[in-house]
């Protein structure tokens, strides 16, 4: 029991330092000049996802789970932390697209889904497979869970203090704003910890720990062909979504979004994450999807979206050069825990 309380420690401070270095530092933001920022960003990160990930590992419902949370976590963050939701400045947000109800709504559509699965799904699942042995108990007791919950309230203080006084300085969300944002989180919440999704998933088959929706068996013959079609698909999700949201090299709008035609961007990345979290659906619950295929899936969205960063964030000769070299060091890790998912004989279904 003492080895598992300690590993369970190691496991939540891998996790808390991994979060950030996935959603913010792999994407070039901020750039390796400035890589001092991570330590204003990893307590809201760090003790977010933590807390993510042990609230829904005691709820007990699963990959949905982490996504509800995740979106909760980054409504709290862009819409209660640094208001960027709302704000009428900070990023040119604003002039993405029409804002609708006084929130910025490309931004809000990008960043709230980006949250989910780059601050929660995807450290959520490396970090597993690091320690295979503890991906289907919570990491921390009691104390520990109130400790995250503490440190991650403080970190958006932090954020509040630190970043949005330096770049959107007297900025205060409306007060609706914010109580439809509380809102929002809270419901996401309650479901994320409530709602029980059909899996295709047999909790009593008796076959390894598989994850945080449980041991798996097959049930029809979908799935990829293999995890270099999971990777494939998860760079070309990631960069099509990014590509019609987020602005390229400073631009004041999203690609294709010049001349009125706003909508027709935002349709399409809906339709294209609808159309991947159904396909991703149908392959899991075929009973063929393994470790090596969410690991793939995993490696080809953080490649693809350090790829974007590369055109989107880097600002100079010396940030995108940085950045390629992140990229290849992330590359390298991430083959190093294939080999290590391969040599624990835990390609296992999932």
């Amino acid at each position: 029991m003492t080895a598992n309380r300690k590993g369970g420690r190691r496991a939540a401070l891998l996790l808390a330092v991994v979060t950030p270095l996935v959603a913010e530092f792999t994407l070039g933001n901020p750039p390796l000049r400035m890589a001092w920022i991570l330590l204003l960003w990893t307590p809201i990160y760090g003790a977010g996802t933590v807390l993510v990930r042990e609230l829904v590992r005691r709820a007990g419902t699963g990959w949905a789970g982490v996504l509800l949370l995740g979106a909760a976590y980054g409504v709290v963050e862009e819409g209660l932390a640094l208001q960027a939701l709302s704000s009428p400045t900070m990023y040119g947000a604003a002039g993405w697209a029409p804002r609708i109800l006084g929130l910025n709504s490309a931004y809000a559509e990008l960043q709230i889904p980006y949250h989910a699965v780059f601050s929660a799904v995807i450290p959520i699942l490396l970090t597993d497979l690091v320690f295979p042995s503890l991906r289907e108990r919570p990491y921390l007791g009691r104390l520990g869970l109130w400790l995250a919950g503490t440190v991650f309230v403080l970190g958006a203080l932090l954020l509040r203090v630190t970043v949005v006084t330096s770049i959107d300085p007297g900025y205060r969300a409306p007060a609706a704003v914010l109580a439809g944002c509380a809102a929002v989180v809270a419901l996401l919440t309650a479901a994320g910890l409530r709602l029980r999704f059909p899996t295709g998933v047999s909790p009593t088959e008796p076959t390894e720990p598989t994850g945080l929706a449980g041991p798996a068996k097959p049930t029809g013959p979908a799935g990829p062909a293999g995890p270099v079609v999971a990777g494939g698909f998860g760079v070309v999700v990631v960069f099509g979504y990014l590509a019609l949201l987020f602005p390229f090299g400073g631009a004041t709008r999203p690609f294709f979004t010049h001349g009125g035609w706003v909508a027709a961007p935002m349709t399409a990345a809906a339709v294209l994450a609808v159309g991947a979290g159904w396909l991703l659906r149908r392959w899991t619950a075929g009973g063929l999807w393994t470790d090596g295929h969410s690991l793939a899936l995993a490696a080809g969205a953080l490649v693809a979206h350090t790829a974007f960063g590369l055109v989107s964030n880097a600002d100079t000769v010396a940030d995108r050069i940085s950045l390629a070299a992140v990229g290849v060091v992330m590359a390298a890790l991430l083959a190093l825990l294939g080999r290590r998912v391969r040599s624990s004989r835990r390609f296992t279904a999932r």
